[in-house]
């Protein structure tokens, strides 16, 4: 069962213009369905509890996106930062699964295009 934080910081993405009603309506429902989506369960010395996505704009310095979301949600999280990241090819994300499924923690993916920089961390 979802946190009562895990909801509410949902919610406050919702408000805040990060990400659509709809979307957080597939982070909600994905919460009420717990782990039941990893087949591979998480190795480490300490579970993550975020999956972070952050999109700077580099002319400005500003962040354009600055995503926090429950680890549990890391598979609908990686679907929404692909969006953000067209480049990626299927290489790249299956390195990153991979990186997020053994455990690994800290920042997974940076990289910079032309105006934009993204990076995504595992905490």
């Amino acid at each position: 069962m979802a946190s009562t934080e895990e909801r509410l910081q949902i919610l406050k993405m919702i408000e805040e213009g990060k990400i659509s009603a709809s979307e957080g309506a597939d982070l909600l429902r994905a919460l009420d369905k717990g782990d039941r989506g990893h087949p591979e369960p998480l190795r480490g010395v300490s579970n993550p509890r975020w999956f972070r996505v952050r999109v700077t704009d580099l002319k400005s310095g500003r962040n354009k996106v600055n995503v926090n979301i429950p680890f549990g949600l890391v598979h609908v999280g990686l679907k929404m930062g692909a969006r953000f990241v067209p480049e990626v090819d299927s290489a790249q994300y299956e390195e990153m699964v991979t990186a997020i499924r053994s455990g690994k923690q800290g920042k997974i993916i940076d990289v910079t295009q032309e105006e934009e920089r993204v990076e995504i961390f595992v905490e």
